[in-house]
């Protein structure tokens, strides 16, 4: 029987109607650099007028891959569960106002032998962090699967194992989403945020904490996996909410960052 997760943030966080969303999408994409297809990718996840710019520096990446790009490993921070480890879910698909994603349910399956790994559905339900990256990829990519993990304190190597379980091929792309420092004053968050960037082009796994990241351990698990595949990160995009009129004087931080 088909499960499907409705969207909880459109409206919101994103236009709720297809139209309204695509354009708005495309409007951002327009004004970023395509590059050369990466194998995974750290972005943003607040609101769209905040931080929808600097996302799309990320998807712009995937223009030239939309056809070879079939599976998409998504994982992000939890926002309003307390957890340890890692929840999928046992839906079919996820939807957003663009339509609906199958889930990869062999690839979930095989993560749920993993300790630490469980079902959870409350962790997904009013999730904003995963969904927020849907209609970037489903505008981005052709059709694909999802595997969808919402990450809570979760030791590095633990990540490790996991994400080379689902690492495949130029067919798979990881996706963390991650905002960057938080609440602090602009120029204080410029500088933070500098130094989380070039820890991330320097792979540097003990250099991200969750005072840099609040998506720290799968960012983590990322950093320490694109070392052992011998990758490297670029910087693709820096902000904060500050740049948007009218924001409180303590500012989130927001980068975009690809993996070759």
């Amino acid at each position: 029987m088909q499960q499907i997760r409705p969207p909880a943030v459109a409206g919101r966080f994103y236009p709720a109607t297809a139209e309204a969303l695509g354009a708005e999408i495309d409007g951002y994409l327009a004004g970023a650099v395509t590059g050369a297809p990466p194998k995974a990718l750290i972005v943003p996840h607040a609101g769209y007028r905040y931080s929808g710019a600097i996302a799309a520096h990320a998807y712009a990446t995937l223009v030239r891959a939309r056809t070879l790009i079939d599976r998409v490993v998504l994982l992000g921070p939890a926002h309003r569960v307390a957890l340890r480890g890692a929840a999928t879910s046992a839906a079919t698909a996820f939807a957003t106002p663009l339509g609906e994603i199958p889930l990869d349910q062999v690839a979930i399956a095989r993560v749920l032998a993993f300790d630490g790994v469980r079902t959870l559905e409350e962790a997904h339900a009013e999730e904003h962090s995963l969904e927020v990256q849907l209609p970037f990829l489903q505008r981005t990519l052709d059709d694909f699967s999802l595997i969808p993990l919402v990450v809570g304190e979760t030791p590095t190597a633990d990540l490790v194992t996991l994400l080379e379980t689902l690492w495949g091929g130029e067919e798979t792309l990881i996706v963390v989403s991650s905002d960057l420092s938080h609440y602090h004053r602009r120029a204080e968050a410029q500088a933070l945020d500098r130094a989380t960037s070039m820890a991330i082009e320097r792979l540097d796994v003990e250099a991200i904490t969750p005072d840099h990241a609040c998506g720290c351990y799968p960012l983590r698990g990322l950093l320490a996996l694109a070392r052992r595949h011998g990758l490297s990160a670029h910087t693709l995009a820096l902000s904060n909410s500050g740049a948007v009129p009218g924001t409180p004087q303590q500012v989130v931080g927001y980068g975009a960052y690809a993996f070759h």
